[in-house]
């Protein structure tokens, strides 16, 4: 039966017993709705380590004041029976007041790698992300965390911030899960009207024009850019926030493809911001 904790206390104290019983710890941060992206991360973690926990908090300081921190999907109920039939043994589901503090004021600042793609469009986003995980981290003490490869940028800033900061665990890249139709599962894709969810396949239509290119042996970076661009901007339900290829390491704008790269899209569908992407490596 998974347990839920929703003090820090609490979560400290079984994460401690745990710890000095041996037994390996894995995490998979999330802020709920859970789909079956999460699910694969849930179930490496349970078949990696002795105990998984599962974190579903929305995190307020990684939302920007025009973002959809209120109407972001919520269903308690539903991650919780989804992770009692994988096998988590504890789920920590904190109030923003436990996590936050009405005097708080210390925050976590990856330079550089936020500098550009989600960074660049969503101020303190990423500042966000990594002030609420370093409280995590501090809290659940995991031996391995578990991250979707979808939010490419924010894995990248998060194996920085644990390189950086010696946090004594290794983070666990994972792949793109996908709907049949090639839409990479996303909490938000809730948002999406019928008319929406099939405009949404714009975005993975995209990468693949990039990689057909690629293929063909095409490197010029702003023609794959152009291409995919004009791709999207056929569909009148679409907006482009950015289309960028990036060194895979450095998250750097390159003019011609090598090997790694990032091809990091962000699609505004209607209201709804969905982003995907692909490694060339």
């Amino acid at each position: 039966m998974v347990k839920v904790f929703r003090t820090i206390g609490e979560m400290k104290n079984i994460a401690r017993d745990w710890g000095r019983s041996g037994l390996s710890i894995g995490f998979v941060p999330t802020m709920g709705c859970l789909h079956d992206g999460h699910a694969s991360l849930i179930k490496k973690s349970v078949s990696q380590n002795d105990k998984t926990v599962v974190s579903i908090f929305v995190n307020p300081t990684q939302f920007g004041p025009e973002e959809d921190l209120d109407k972001y999907p919520r269903d308690f109920d539903s991650d919780l029976e989804l992770c009692q039939n994988i096998g988590v043994d504890a789920i920590f589901f904190p109030e923003p007041s436990m996590m936050y503090s009405d005097n708080y004021n210390t925050y976590v600042n990856v330079k550089q790698l936020t500098n550009n793609l989600c960074g660049k469009s969503r101020k303190n986003h990423f500042e966000g992300v990594c002030t609420v995980l370093t409280k995590l981290f501090n809290i659940v003490k995991p031996d391995y965390a578990y991250f979707g490869k979808k939010d490419a940028q924010q894995l990248c800033v998060v194996k920085r911030m644990v390189e950086d900061l010696n946090f004594d665990l290794k983070i666990i890249g994972c792949d793109i899960v996908r709907e049949s139709d090639g839409l990479a599962m996303s909490s938000r894709n809730k948002y999406l009207s019928s008319d929406e969810r099939a405009a949404a396949l714009c975005l993975n239509k995209s990468l693949n024009v990039a990689k057909r290119l690629i293929s063909a042996g095409k490197t010029d970076v702003n023609m794959i850019r152009s291409e995919m661009i004009e791709f999207i901007s056929k569909q009148p339900l679409a907006k482009v926030d950015y289309v960028e290829i990036v060194d895979g390491c450095s998250l750097q704008p390159i003019t011609c493809i090598t090997k790694p790269c990032l091809i990091a899209i962000a699609v505004y569908i209607g209201k709804t911001r969905l982003i995907d992407n692909f490694y060339y490596e």
